[in-house]
């Protein structure tokens, strides 16, 4: 895979967009430093059979180089422990919906996610789904998963340095 043109080892923030199985993750992990001392945090929680296989299949295509920091709800503390190492977080849309799980303040986890953000001096790639491009969703609780992953993608998207969009394995940047 060619890749896009963005500084890979400069201190920045990179969002990763996309749908279901659209090569998102796997564009975010090429766009990490070729070293040993990345940081993969993973928001996903095992709890069930299907999430078991998506976890050992992203960690079987990532290999050994990775330090895997498991973190479904204190992201933006996990981001404050990085002492400087390059870190790939996967992916905001679960740990969005990890804090309504939890029934956690999302403006406010959001908000201070994005105090972190700013303030991180190493590279931190960032792989969210677009949610919002399909049906309006037929329940209460599912349009307000939509309304708060397109309002973070946002607020994310407005800060990071790159922004892409990835379809079919193929990415597109728009910022």
């Amino acid at each position: 895979m060619t890749m896009v043109t963005s500084d890979q080892n400069s201190v920045g923030i990179t969002l990763v967009l996309g749908g279901a199985r659209s090569g998102k993750s796997r564009f975010a992990e090429n766009l990490m430093p070729d070293t040993a001392d990345c940081l993969y945090i993973a928001t996903a929680e095992a709890r069930d059979d299907e999430m078991r296989d998506r976890i050992a299949s992203h960690q079987e295509r990532r290999g050994n180089n990775w330090i895997t920091v498991e973190e479904p709800l204190n992201l933006a503390q996990s981001l404050t422990n990085t002492d400087g190492k390059p870190a790939l977080v996967d992916c905001l849309t679960l740990w969005l919906s990890n804090l309504m799980g939890d029934a956690r303040d999302i403006h406010s986890e959001t908000q201070n996610l994005l105090g972190v953000l700013e303030t991180m001096n190493s590279p931190v790639v960032i792989v969210s789904n677009e949610v919002g491009q399909g049906i309006v969703p037929a329940n209460a609780m599912a349009r307000q998963f939509r309304d708060h992953a397109g309002q973070l993608n946002q607020a994310v998207a407005a800060i990071a340095d790159n922004v892409f969009f990835v379809t079919a394995g193929i990415p597109t940047q728009l910022k």
